[in-house]
C-alpha cells in the first residue's frame, strides 16, 4: 500500500508530464491511502483550475481509496516531523500519516526529497 501525495493526484487528473509515472501507483484504488488533507489540496487545485464539476468528480475517485482522517497520534507525529525535517504543516501531516500506516509516500514534492520511505517521482 502507498500514499499518493497531492502532486501525484493533480498530475494524474490533469494529464501532466508525470501522469504516466503516477498512474502505476493509482491503478488499484483499494491499495492507495489518502489523508484528508490531500483531499483538500487536490479538490481546491482542481476546482480552481478546472471547475467545480470536475473537482467533485475527481474527489469521488479519490474517495474510492482508503481515506484517513487526522487523528491525535498523527497530529503529534506531524508536529515532531515538521520540526525535525522543516516540513510545512500539510506535508508533515502527509508524512506522519504514512509513518503511522507504515507505508511509502509517492510524490514529486521537493520537501520530501531524500526522506526515508519516499518514492520520489521525477
Amino acid at each position: 500500500m502507498n500514499l499518493v501525495d497531492s502532486p501525484g493526484w493533480i498530475e494524474y487528473f490533469s494529464g501532466g508530464p508525470l501522469s504516466d509515472k503516477y498512474a502505476q501507483y493509482l491503478q488499484e484504488y483499494s491499495q492507495v491511502l489518502t489523508p484528508t488533507i490531500v483531499l483538500y489540496e487536490v479538490y481546491k487545485k482542481i476546482k480552481k483550475d478546472f471547475g467545480e464539476e470536475t473537482a467533485i468528480h475527481q474527489a469521488a475517485q479519490m474517495q474510492k481509496t482508503r481515506v484517513l482522517p487526522l487523528i491525535e497520534s498523527i497530529a503529534f507525529t506531524a508536529a515532531d516531523v515538521s520540526i525535525k525535517h522543516s516540513l510545512p504543516m500539510a506535508d508533515a501531516i502527509v508524512y506522519a500519516t504514512a509513518r503511522e500506516e507504515k507505508c511509502k509516500i509517492v510524490t514529486s514534492n521537493s520537501h520530501f526529497k531524500g526522506l526515508p520511505d519516499v518514492i520520489f517521482v521525477e
